[in-house]
């Protein structure tokens, strides 16, 4: 009889993940507790959710979209990112504006980091310290980049290079530039020798040469980095750029005027890259056949104390990779006793492969051309934000996937369970486990699904082990029935039933029994009362 309930109880909830077409659509037993923070791209809402797919808080912000990160700090406050109109800077991931709210949605401090000449972009990164680190475009004119060996045939007025710059918050609306780093203090170029920064691109990896403009040679956006993490252990930051299809790493423990030279810091090599990876054909040591990234998003270090700890993992987009498809992909990157990473005489940075990589068994099936982003777990899982389709899911270190999640927000306000989602981009979603400190001092309590008309009873409650849930969810089908009479939803080892009719008369009963065979009585209403070996009662109405 267990087995049965159990086949009965597996089959429901299969039946209620085919019909789910936003929200929570897959949920295994085997996923990690914890819950999750995203801001949908075209909304002003901030969510978090929990593993059943229920909203347990939601911020209401200001009037500005997301641009793009946000964050839970430890303290229970909402740090997001906004977009301002810029003219200067009118490129997608623009932003400009950061602001904090506390958990009840209180503005407790903003600050506009957009004019003529910089603004700040697609990710920032809180650190331990309580500063901020932001990506910030940093704009030279033409004849500014011409005049550091740029060839400028054919470009336009103006080059976006890339600052990397740590905020402190001061106040309610100021803050203080603690430490910088610039790209345009490390370029290489061999267009001319008549300029600073000539030399031999493929002698200079650490540098980048400013002619390395991959399919965007004319527009201002050259780098356009989109995505900043932080190794507290190395202090060193990591960045992704998009149109490089490279991953860099650079030196934090630098004062800022070394990070503007090649020396200083604990690498010794100042504001120098340390590392690289992904397209060694921007530093001329590889060809398209050594090229691994395509228009990657999110590097992130896996965290101390997790499986892969030390490694790097991305999500890697595969815009106009061969087959079209994307992949999350991990790298061991050749960290040397000194911190430092080596590299080889006359080859690219090592490894020459990833060391482990998730695609759909069908690759194609997993495809992001934008956006998007992945977290480590510390049970070896991985959150992964499909973000152009809104896609949340969490996949194994067995590539099984073991809960997914479709955001239900959209430009037009919220989709009803059914509908067929569009939209409803998510730039990545955030994961924070249930002993995360900024819980602490909050209770999170289901509110609810956040698409409209949700599936009842939920996956999350099909699956509940809990007797007292399970009686709550019984159904019954056909109604009306024919002959026989289905008890649906169950998850109890042990029930008895009772049919009566309309007066009140017991007409039959029975135990553990999911199909009652009703065929010989006379048409009319009936009710079945359904107990369980624990006294829950459940009482349904059927037609015969």
């Amino acid at each position: 009889m267990k087995q049965l309930l159990a086949l009965l109880f597996i089959s429901v909830a299969s039946i209620a993940l085919s019909q789910n077409t936003v929200g929570l659509t897959q949920y295994e037993s085997d996923n990690i507790d914890g819950y999750v923070l995203f801001s949908p791209i075209v909304s002003n809402n901030t969510y978090l959710i929990d593993k059943c797919g229920e909203k347990v808080h939601e911020w209401t912000t200001s009037d500005n979209r997301p641009a793009l990160s946000c964050f839970l700090l430890e303290d229970g406050s909402l740090l997001r990112t906004g977009q301002m109109s810029n003219p200067n800077f009118d490129e997608g991931g623009s932003g400009g504006l950061i602001e904090r709210f506390d958990w009840d949605g209180t503005l407790n401090w903003s600050y506009i980091l957009s004019d003529e000449n910089q603004c700040m972009h697609h990710d920032i990164l809180p650190l331990p310290n309580g500063n901020i680190l932001c990506i910030v475009w940093d704009r030279y004119t033409k004849l500014e980049a011409f005049l550091q060996g740029k060839d400028t045939t054919g470009s336009s007025s103006f080059l976006w290079s890339e600052k990397i710059v740590e905020l402190e918050p001061v106040g309610t609306d100021d803050a203080v530039v603690v430490w910088e780093w610039k790209l345009w203090d490390h370029l290489v170029q061999d267009f001319d020798m008549s300029k600073p920064n000539y030399g031999v691109v493929s002698a200079s990896a650490e540098l980048v040469d400013l002619n390395y403009f991959p399919g965007m040679a004319g527009g201002p956006d050259w780098i356009h980095l989109n995505s900043i993490d932080y190794n507290p252990n190395l202090d060193q930051i990591i960045l992704s750029s998009h149109t490089f299809s490279e991953l860099w790493i650079i030196d934090h423990s630098t004062t800022t005027a070394e990070a503007a030279t090649n020396t200083g810091g604990d690498s010794g090599h100042g504001g120098d890259l340390l590392y690289r990876w992904g397209n060694p054909q921007s530093y001329q040591r590889g060809t398209p056949l050594t090229k691994t990234y395509f228009g990657q998003h999110h590097a992130t270090w896996i965290p101390e104390g997790f499986p892969n700890e030390g490694k790097i993992v991305v999500f890697n987009n595969g815009l106009s990779r061969p087959g079209t498809f994307s992949s999350i992909d991990i790298i061991d990157p050749p960290l040397n006793e000194t911190n430092t990473y080596d590299l080889p005489i006359d080859a690219a940075y090592m490894p020459l492969d990833v060391e482990w990589r998730y695609t759909a068994t069908d690759p194609s099936d997993f495809y992001s051309s934008n956006i998007s982003g992945v977290y480590p777990l510390s049970n070896g899982s991985f959150m992964i934000t499909n973000g152009t389709s809104g896609l949340f899911f969490e996949v194994d270190a067995a590539k099984e996937i073991q809960w997914s999640y479709i955001n239900p927000v959209h430009i037009g306000g919220t989709f009803s369970q059914g509908d067929s989602p569009t939209s409803n981009l998510v730039f990545r979603c955030t994961y924070y486990p249930t002993d995360y400190p900024g819980f602490s001092d909050h209770v999170l309590t289901p509110m609810g699904e956040i698409e409209l008309s949700p599936t009842i009873p939920s996956i999350c409650t099909l699956l509940s082990n809990d007797e007292e849930t399970a009686i709550n969810t019984i159904s019954i089908y056909p109604n009306p029935v024919v002959s026989v009479l289905t008890i649906n939803g169950i998850n109890l080892t042990d029930f008895t039933y009772e049919i009566t009719g309309a007066t009140g008369r017991s007409i039959m009963s029975g135990q553990n029994k999911m199909e009652i065979d009703v065929s010989d009585l006379p048409n009319g209403t009936y009710f079945i009362t359904i107990v369980s070996n624990t006294q829950q009662v459940k009482t349904l109405a059927f037609l015969k």
